[in-house]
């Protein structure tokens, strides 16, 4: 499933990387995509996407 999440946190690469691996630590196939610029991730995983906000919210960060 893919779903596109608000993360208004986002300020850096570092911020989308810990990202990044915070999801892959759930799910190593996840394909996950940062956009810095509009504060979005875009993760096509088999996470449901309260788990995907979940992982977000550990890295540090919040979902809007």
């Amino acid at each position: 499933m893919t779903m596109t999440l608000n993360v208004p946190s986002i300020k850096c690469e570092g911020c989308g990387d810990t990202i990044t691996k915070e999801i892959k630590v759930h799910d190593a196939d996840a394909k996950v995509s940062v956009d810095i610029e509009n504060k979005t991730v875009e993760v096509d995983s088999t996470m449901s996407e309260s788990s995907v906000k979940q992982a977000i919210t550990s890295a540090g960060h919040e979902v809007a």
